[in-house]
This record gives structure tokens, sequence and C-alpha cells, in this order.
């Protein structure tokens, strides 16, 4: 069990490596223009930028988890639509990948015929997705890339995407209201927000923090803030409070022996959201 408690640890450290010099300083703000990145966390991941591509390297879980995370986006785009295209079932709809690190994820929603931006704030991590993108001539027309962060793209693109992809982030965002604000400004009226997280339960901060940080020292100190970590009931009230309705909610199970991710009826650990921007906004009473 210990064996299989390391592995789980090892996958998650390596999932959320990258967006810990997204968001790990930064979005303490009053507005959506004030952000601050730290410079020290950009630094030290910056050497991870060539790996991402890697199958079997330190983002392995992140490939793995295209197999939930693919299906789960493009059923739910088409069950909102209410349209089934043949070969390209995502064309005609724009997805900003937020996050997006070597392009793991926009690759394959570009190959499904979305039109996806992907967005990262490392520029070693933009090239490396430009690179491999270069190598699928057909992903050139279905897939932008930009080194630049969400409120910039809230200040420039207020309602132009039809979906926005936030996978194994918000665990690592200071002010989670005002990047879901951002989110909400960017989604056209009925657009989709799609989340990948980790629970804050007892597990959780055992696994996470306990285990692998103090005990057995696996993971760096201070990789992992449990008070980040939301639980289901909290990010749901906290989406339904800034413009969005939750439709489903989803637990996910990674197999360490196997390398491979499952749905589960359990959220403990890890879980995935999908809510939609309300078509009407609800009237502030100020």
């Amino acid at each position: 069990i210990l064996y299989l408690y390391i592995l789980y640890i090892y996958t998650q450290y390596n999932k959320c490596i990258y967006c810990i010099c997204i968001y790990n300083s930064s979005m303490r703000m009053s507005s959506a223009t004030q952000t601050t990145l730290d410079p020290d966390e950009m630094k030290r991941f910056q050497s991870l930028a060539s790996k991402w591509w890697n199958e079997q390297g330190e983002f392995a879980a992140l490939h793995a988890m295209n197999d939930l995370r693919v299906p789960f986006i493009r059923d739910n785009l088409l069950n909102l639509s209410g349209g089934r295209k043949l070969g390209c079932p995502l064309s005609g709809f724009k997805i900003l990948d937020v996050g997006c690190g070597g392009g793991l994820l926009s690759e394959p929603l570009g190959r499904l015929g979305a039109s996806v931006v992907g967005i990262d704030p490392l520029e070693e991590s933009i090239q490396t997705a430009e690179l491999h993108k270069s190598f699928e001539p057909v992903l050139s027309k279905q897939v932008q890339y930009r080194a630049c962060l969400l409120e910039d793209i809230a200040e420039e693109s207020r309602q132009v995407f039809d979906a926005v992809v936030a996978s194994e982030v918000v665990e690592h965002v200071n002010d989670l209201e005002t990047f879901i604000k951002c989110c909400l400004d960017v989604l056209k009226p009925g657009g989709s927000l799609f989340i990948t997280t980790i629970n804050k339960t007892n597990l959780s901060y055992v696994l996470g923090i306990v285990v692998a940080e103090r005990v057995l020292k696996i993971v760096p100190n201070g990789t992992h803030d449990w008070e980040k970590f939301i639980n289901p009931v909290d990010l749901e009230r906290l989406l339904e409070s800034n413009g969005f309705c939750v439709e489903s909610i989803h637990g996910m199970l990674y197999n360490p022996v196997s390398g491979s991710w499952s749905w589960t009826k359990s959220t403990s650990l890890n879980y995935a959201v999908h809510a939609v921007k309300q078509k009407e906004q609800p009237q502030s009473d100020f």
C-alpha cells in the first residue's frame, strides 16, 4: 500500500509542477490587470519545458489523463450543442486551454476540429508546444499558442470562447474567485468551463503533504499548499456565485501500477467539473 501511495504522490507532483510556476504567487490583486509571478518558481521549472512529450517521463500521468479529459470535454460540448459531426466533432468550437504547457491537451482537441488557443507563462513551454505542433501540419490552423496569463486574455478577448479548460491548475491559484471571473469574462454566454483538480480532504493532506514532503521527502517541501486545495462543494458554490451553473462533478482515480485513469464515484482525491456560463448573468443589488 505504501508503494502505491509513493507512486501516487510522484504522479501528483509531476502533474502539478508546471502549474505552480503559473499561479503560485500570482493573482493577488483587486483587478485582473495586477498580477505577480514568482521568478524563483519560473526558474525552478524551466528545465522541464523540453520534457513535455516524453510519455514515460515526468508528465506520464498527464498523458494518461487525456483518456478521460478529452472525451469529457468533447462529449459535454456536443451534448450542449445538440449536434454530432463525423470526423471533426468539435469543428466550430473555440477553446482556451489555460496552463497548456507543451500542448498535451491542446493538440488532441485540435485534432477533433476545435480551434484551440493554448496559453502558458513559460516561453520555453510554448516553444516546445510550437515545435511539436510543427510535426503535424494539420494542427497549424487548429492550434495557436501564446506565452501569457489568463488575465491578459480576459482583458482583450471577452465572450470569445465556447469553452475554457483549466486542468490541474486551480489548486495553485491564490485568488480562485478572480481566476473564475476571468474564465467567465472570456466565455460566450452558455460557454463551458472544464476543471480537473485535487480535493481538500484528510487523505490528500496525508498523501500530498505529510508523506510526500515531510516523511519520504520525495517532493520538495512547500510544493503543495493544502489550504489551496478545494473540495467539490466549495468549488461548486464559488462557481455558482460567479455566474456559472455546475452541470456535473465526477471523481477520478489514477492507478500507478497500470498508469491509467478511470472514473469513480469517489471525489476524495481527484475530480473533474463541468460548469456552464449562465446566459443571463444575475444582477447585483449594488
